[in-house]
């Protein structure tokens, strides 16, 4: 295929997307009543729950928006919502490194409060149906960013949003407003019998 045709068939293919993710959007008529979920707990599987959702938002016409706290990595969900879902947006506001617990570096600090300012931003935006905040329990309990502030976020949220929050160490103030908690716990993880994380299920 020459350069002129391979332009022409990526412009043909976008635009095949965008008319059936109209066409998807025209169909489903979104709730009046945005729910606040929370995947907790500490086993593995909560950012999973939190992108498989993302998914069937996206399949019914939908746009999200994700920040993930304290993640710094290319992670797999993000590379394919690069290369695959047009509809799905992630920001990652953290490095690819550990954040000490009780002195966390300032650098690690400013990068969540700018995770935490771009979710106020694409929570009053009005251009999303969905907003995941991935990771921002850990991020809460390492004092990376303040309850008060994501209490006030979320409250302020409008009627319609779907705010998803995961991570472990849910605070009880946040499993006391939200309308869906699941805490996952841990029976067996393959880490134990000195199994390493790798690519495609770690990240």
């Amino acid at each position: 295929m020459n350069a002129a045709k391979s332009k022409k068939f990526s412009k043909t293919r976008s635009q095949n997307k965008s008319a059936v993710k109209n066409k998807i959007k025209k169909t489903v008529a979104k709730t009046d009543h945005g729910l606040i979920m929370v995947f907790t707990g500490n086993g593995k599987g909560k950012t999973t729950a939190a992108f498989g959702q993302a998914l069937r938002a996206i399949g019914q016409g939908y746009n999200v928006f994700i920040v993930q706290f304290m993640k710094g990595r290319k992670y797999g969900e993000y590379i394919a919502a690069r290369k695959y879902l047009p509809g799905l947006t992630i920001l990652r506001a953290g490095l690819d490194s550990f954040v000490m617990r009780d002195n966390p570096a300032t650098i690690d600090i400013e990068m969540a409060q700018k995770g935490l300012a771009a979710a106020e931003k694409a929570i009053k935006s009005g251009k999303y149906d969905m907003v995941i905040l991935d990771e921002i329990n850990v991020a809460l309990d390492f004092k990376l960013i303040s309850l008060p502030e994501i209490i006030a976020l979320i409250k302020s949220k409008p009627a319609n949003l779907d705010v998803i929050l995961t991570g472990r160490y849910a605070p009880a103030e946040i499993i006391e407003i939200a309308d869906t908690v699941s805490d996952i716990q841990e029976i067996k993880h393959h880490y134990n019998k000195g199994i390493k994380d790798r690519a495609g299920v770690e990240y």
